[in-house]
């Protein structure tokens, strides 16, 4: 295995767990950052009185020193580095939206702490100049983080639809960084109730800054050999947008870009969450076939991408999944492809993509499924037939995953990381440990996608929010499950844990047995083991499990979870 330098955007299992799985599927072994370095949490300290609510407090935030020491460290082992800017400057994804009660300096002086930490990747590359240095980055988001340094719920839903209101336009980067406050028609804008928008503004000031640097003294200079930049939550219009052409303009002006974007250099689209998988599948079609572009088509089952825009996006989604077939380093073709994207956008049309499945998977064409018809989960009505079919085992990439955009770079990133592993490694012993860990990635994804987000989560939701589950009177039930540690008693906050998992263990054996894996039976699905040529070797589902104990609320919520089964085949 080759050994890949990996900082992730925080801790939770979307940008670890599975990241590093997926190494292991694609023959990339990532080395990480101590756990205490990169720990994420909302806050763990409630304030009350009696049985009332006041406030909350004491989140945890990684540690920037430390993850700069760690890049150092490990430099001179590593054949490769995909890099966090969010992680290495602020701690994490919600350390970047860290309040702050001053503004900063002026770019590019703007703060000698972050500058200092940024140019880690100045020295890496000077030292280790044919090594790939691939990074992301955020424009931060719209709204606050609930829970997190007292910020409620309320702040959240207040500073998103707040901060989605359409501002004056500007290209300057002054004139947008001192502009946050303008609407559209010149006028300023109100004042908040539940967030400070002053200490917002300079939060944001910050970060873009941070974006600014990253691009003009990193990506420019050839210190980073490929930027991708993830619009947080996005919207059409807002406080963003802004900051997003400014970007487009500079990657078009600087760095050789067409319509804001540079394949080979640096791409902005709307993503946070499925980065670090979209990076790895960069790495591994780059360490593994020299950057040979995979050829990527895509079929459609029901409306076209270019026909919609979902929340939390400001492109359609054909535009996003353009975009992300740049960032994982594919070639966008309309026949004859390498890897096909089957993107279900209609509950409807799901027969007849189960039909394409099949039809692929007895072509030996390999395939990635997107379903983007669940809204933030799986759809019932889209994943019973995918799991009726013997050829759902056999995709490269799945997923349902939350946003659009989060959807994209987790199945794409699936595909093209395991396509570049398939085609090109030979050894008996990479083939077999690869194939189990792809085995158990897919699985996941339909245990945790369909199984918890649309099916278990309701109890785990119903039970937290039960009223004589909840410590404080004045909290709205519906607001429980967002922290559970905090918010429902202790025996209750037990209890929810042996709810998740009693029924991730029922759910594990029930998936097990179905027909896209049928495991334990006579004729178990399959696979894909090896690609040679037109050739491919499969290998049989024999066994999953899941540890008891491992499922876990890793933030305390019921939206997040810990899942790790563990999937071999023969």
């Amino acid at each position: 295995m080759k050994n890949v330098l990996y900082v992730p955007l925080d801790d939770r299992p979307v940008n670890l767990d599975d990241v590093i799985t997926l190494g292991q599927a694609s023959g990339l072994n990532l080395i990480t950052p101590n756990a205490d370095d990169i720990r994420n949490r909302i806050d763990s300290v409630a304030d009350a009185s009696g049985t009332q609510l006041i406030g909350t407090s004491a989140p945890s935030y990684g540690k920037p020193e430390q993850i700069r020491q760690f890049i150092k460290r490990h430099a001179s082992s590593v054949q490769g580095f995909i890099i966090s800017i969010d992680m290495l400057v602020y701690g994490g994804l919600i350390g970047s939206r860290r309040l702050r009660t001053s503004g900063t300096g002026t770019y590019p002086h703007y703060d000698s702490e972050t500058t200092d930490l940024l140019d880690v990747i100045r020295e890496i590359k000077q030292l280790y100049p044919d090594k790939p240095v691939y990074v992301l980055d955020t424009i931060m988001r719209l709204a606050t983080t609930s829970y997190v340094e007292g910020l409620s719920y309320d702040a959240y839903t207040e500073s998103r639809s707040f901060m989605g209101i359409a501002r004056r336009e500007y290209t300057d980067f002054g004139d947008i960084v001192s502009g946050y406050n303008v609407s559209s028609d010149g006028t300023e804008l109100g004042e908040t109730i539940h967030f400070n928008k002053s200490h917002y503004y300079n939060t944001r000031q910050h970060k873009f800054k941070t974006n600014y640097y990253v691009l003009d003294q990193l990506v420019r200079h050839g210190y980073i050999d490929f930027l991708a930049i993830g619009v947080d939550d996005a919207n059409k219009e807002g406080v963003q947008i802004n900051e997003i052409r400014f970007v487009e303009n500079y990657i078009d002006t600087y760095l050789g870009g067409c319509e804001g974007q540079n394949p080979d250099r640096a791409v902005i689209l709307p993503d946070a969450d499925g980065l670090g998988h979209s990076l790895v599948a960069r790495m591994a079609n780059q360490l593994h076939r020299g950057g040979s572009k995979t050829k990527i088509s895509i079929q459609y089952y029901g409306p076209h991408g270019s026909t919609i825009i979902n929340n939390y996006e400001y492109m359609t989604v054909h535009q996003n999944i353009l975009r992300h077939i740049d960032v994982i380093d594919g070639l966008y073709v309309d026949s004859t492809p390498d890897i096909e994207i089957v993107a279900i956008t209609d509950e409807t049309q799901v027969s007849s993509a189960v039909n394409r499945i099949d039809a692929n998977g007895e072509s030996s064409i390999a395939t990635v499924v997107m379903d983007f018809t669940g809204r933030g989960a799986a759809n019932q009505a889209v994943t019973e037939p995918l799991l009726d079919s013997n050829y759902t085992g056999r995709l490269l990439g799945y997923s349902a995953w939350n946003t659009a955009g989060n959807i994209m770079g987790l199945s794409l990133g699936m595909g093209q990381a395991r396509y570049a592993f398939l085609v090109t490694e030979t050894a008996a012993s990479e083939l077999k440990s690869a194939v189990n860990a792809h085995g158990s990635l897919l699985f996941k994804r339909f245990l945790k996608d369909y199984y918890y987000k649309r099916l278990a989560i309701a109890e785990v939701r119903s039970y937290s929010r039960t009223p004589s589950h909840i410590r404080y009177d004045n909290l709205q039930a519906s607001f429980a499950d967002q922290n559970m540690r905090l918010f429902n008693t202790e025996s209750a906050y037990q209890h929810v844990f042996t709810i998740l998992r009693d029924q991730m263990q029922i759910h594990t054996t029930t998936l097990a047995g179905r027909n896209a894996f049928l495991i334990g039976t006579s004729a178990p699905a399959c696979s894909v083991k090896e690609i040679n040529g037109c050739a491919w070797t499969l290998a049989e589902y024999s066994s999953a499990c899941l540890a008891y104990d491992n499922p876990d609320f890793i933030w305390w919520r019921a939206f997040e979870i810990t899942l790790n089964p563990e999937v071999t085949l023969q």
